[in-house]
């Protein structure tokens, strides 16, 4: 039933007939030009038997399930250059990630992958050590098929550079954090479908901060005293609250629910200025977009179980986000 269920989802990014054979320029919309003026742009070669595409695919599943789900159900065109673009933002979290590791091989490991976009940016003549990375090699797949701003995924790398122990001083810091984090990458999304519209942009930004607001406060339970809670001294000052007490997370502190419901607040707030802008993007742009759905079911079960940060509910997965983000699609809502 595993070997099954691994090659229905190799079938996702393969085409239908053969299972060898990568689907060339994926979302590459078609362009009827004159004979005079067409130019014929070189294609990018896929990797033997498409280890890279499904390398990122197992990657995405593995440590960013949630977000795997949502971009099982984007369009065809669109899948393997967002897993490409999900699997390289897995890296580089997982960089900066463990319980005993040295600040110094974190910035190493981050200034790899700060490196490796220009790399992926060079002509196709010059070769790296791009080709023997997998992720990499798909990174460099979709950038040499697709027009990505290089802004956004340096974002991505540089906002991983601020120490895990550092707290948040305001909420608008904790904001700025999510949208290098998490806005970055839905921007970059965007542009992999091709979709260039200011009020889009805009819709994405506040739903990247809703979402990185709502993953680092499912972290906190889950990183303990590694990192600093993402609550920011503003809101622990105002209740008189210590990042020790968000620790423990007692059910009678009234206090640490008081914190942690402002800074919930400030990602549902988002998420809603978000959805108010639903009838300004068309149905590729909310397929994309359906990362909200996985948002709003944690907050919601969070406000559920009265801000308490490690209520079970809080802490698994969500069982029923498969059948909610395939209803969602299918009625292109967000």
């Amino acid at each position: 039933m595993r070997r099954l269920v691994g090659n229905w989802n190799c079938r996702l990014l393969f085409n239908d007939k053969s299972g060898q054979e990568i689907i060339r320029h994926a979302g590459v919309r078609q362009q009827t030009t004159s004979s005079s003026d067409a130019k014929e742009k070189k294609p990018v070669e896929a990797d033997n038997n498409g280890y890279g595409a499904k390398h990122c695919m197992s990657l995405v599943e593995k440590y960013d399930h949630e977000n795997y789900l949502c971009t099982l159900l984007l369009p065809r065109e669109l899948r393997r250059a967002a897993f490409a673009l999900r699997a390289f933002n897995v890296e580089v979290s997982r960089s900066v990630s463990g319980n005993k590791l040295e600040p110094q091989i974190a910035k190493l490991r981050l200034k790899f992958w700060h490196d490796s976009i220009d790399k992926c940016f060079e002509d196709e003549s010059q070769r790296s050590y791009v080709e023997d990375q997998p992720v990499l090699r798909e990174l460099k797949h979709t950038v040499g098929s697709r027009k990505l701003n290089k802004v956004y995924l340096r974002r991505l790398v540089t906002a991983r550079e601020r120490p895990p122990n550092q707290s948040f001083e305001t909420i608008r810091e904790l904001e700025e954090y999510a949208e290098q984090a998490f806005s970055s990458l839905l921007l970059l999304l965007l542009e992999v479908g091709g979709v260039r519209d200011l009020q889009v942009d805009h819709a994405a930004s506040h739903l990247g901060k809703a979402q990185g607001i709502a993953t680092m406060l499912r972290a906190i339970p889950l990183a303990g005293r590694q990192q600093a809670a993402c609550v920011p001294l503003e809101v622990l000052v105002r209740h008189g609250v210590s990042q020790e007490r968000i620790l423990r997370s007692k059910s009678d502190d009234k206090g640490v629910e008081e914190c942690i419901f402002e800074v919930a607040s400030a990602a549902n707030n988002h998420l809603q200025l978000a959805r108010q802008l639903d009838d300004k993007v068309s149905n590729k742009v909310r397929k994309i977009f359906l990362t909200a759905v996985a948002t709003d079911g944690y907050l919601e079960r969070l406000r559920r179980a009265n801000f308490l940060l490690t209520h079970q509910s809080c802490l698994g997965r969500d069982s029923l986000l498969p059948a909610r983000l395939f209803w969602k699609s299918l009625f292109n809502r967000f």
